[in-house]
């Protein structure tokens, strides 16, 4: 009987001390209309048998989608936070078209979107923006089922585009171009004149006006802040999907996202899109976990590449991302920099080999390296 008590506890001692190793780890993944409740519950228990923790799931704007499939989620052990782009807004028509953000040549991101087709940004800056975003993120909010509101696309277009971006669009993005400085429409440009006495479209150069920046800052973390308080009125966790940094967030798309209140924070360290490796993950999450003064959990989003045998052969780099001998490094470099776990784009896109590889490296214990 002794033995088999000392068997039993020792199991237990183990059992524990495995599960104190494993790190946090999320998802960020895309909704399938088509897919039946049988289909969503094998491919939720296999991601959790994997060792993902909790999904970040876009599914449009209509909550019964949330509570149908976080029904699911939840019923598997992991979280459920709805993936729900927040500036970036197609053919919704509760929409206006004066809503939607100006470009420095007077250019309306609904009719000449920067860069792609869907990047139809809207103005930050407007009323009824923010009560249309309000209004969405709240009745989802409401769904039993969500653990917590995701924000996506909370910014300005990008004013200049990752290094590793400027060859597939053909530019060279050494300064702020007004094709892709947001936003000039009258109710920002006259807010900002009230506030400074700067009328901006008078400015030569308007990347140098220092207050300027920090206008477009402000109009994104005032609109976060005013969010953040609906959806934890509805008793739900708000994060959001954000750039590195939050120094080169500031630079490229006007995110001073260490001022949001926020719960936590899921910087898209997509190495690759830098022109870096694993070893700068890990510079930018340190830089991310200083900058909240390790206050609240940084999770550090990690770019998979979906065919490793054709990364070095293909052109377009939104088809890169960490190779499976890589992926050790990128979770070592992101937990022994402070970030409180991961979260992997996509799910989708992990190899067998990448399974393998992370299986290794989620349960460490990197506290004690």
């Amino acid at each position: 009987m002794n033995k088999l008590l000392s068997i039993f506890v020792l199991t237990l001692l183990i059992t524990s001390c495995t599960e104190k190793s494993k790190i946090p780890v999320y998802a960020w993944m895309g909704h399938k209309d088509k897919m039946t409740d049988k289909e969503l519950i094998d491919q939720f228990e296999d991601l959790k048998a994997k060792g993902i923790d909790g999904i970040m799931y876009n599914g449009g704007h209509e909550p019964e989608t949330y509570r149908r499939v976080g029904k699911i989620v939840k019923n598997t052990g992991m979280e459920f936070h709805t993936w729900v782009p927040t500036m970036v807004q197609n053919n919704n028509p509760k929409l206006k078209h004066e809503w939607y953000a100006v470009n420095g040549l007077g250019e309306s991101a609904k009719d000449k979107p920067a860069y792609v087709d869907h990047y139809q940004f809207l103005c930050p800056n407007r009323e009824e923006v923010y009560d249309f975003l309000a209004d969405l993120y709240g009745s989802i909010a409401e769904v039993d089922e969500v653990d917590g509101i995701h924000l996506d696309f909370i910014r300005f277009p990008d004013v200049i585009l990752a290094r590793g971006l400027w060859d597939k669009y053909g530019l060279v993005m050494d300064r702020e171009f007004p094709r892709f400085d947001y936003c000039y429409c009258e109710v920002c440009v006259a807010d900002f004149e009230n506030q400074t006495g700067i009328n901006i479209k008078e400015v030569e150069d308007p990347s140098q006006v220092e207050e300027w920046k920090q206008f477009r800052y402000d109009l994104i973390t005032d609109l976060v802040n005013r969010l953040a308080k609906v959806v934890h009125s509805k008793n739900k966790q708000i994060n959001a999907a954000v750039f590195p940094g939050p120094g080169i967030a500031k630079k490229l798309v006007r995110q001073e996202w260490d001022k949001w209140n926020l719960d936590s924070f899921y910087p898209m360290n997509y190495n690759d899109f830098y022109l870096e490796g694993t070893k700068w993950i890990g510079d930018v999450t340190k830089e991310a976990v200083t900058s909240v003064n390790n206050s609240k959990p940084i999770y550090s989003g990690l770019f998979i590449c979906p065919n490793p045998e054709k990364k070095a052969s293909e052109a377009d780099p939104e088809n890169h991302g960490l190779l499976p001998e890589e992926i050790e490094a990128a979770i070592k470099e992101s937990m022994e920099n402070g970030a409180a776990g991961i979260c992997l784009f996509t799910p989708g896109r992990m190899t067998d080999a990448h399974w393998k590889a992370f299986k290794k490296a989620i349960y460490v214990d990197y506290k004690k390296q």
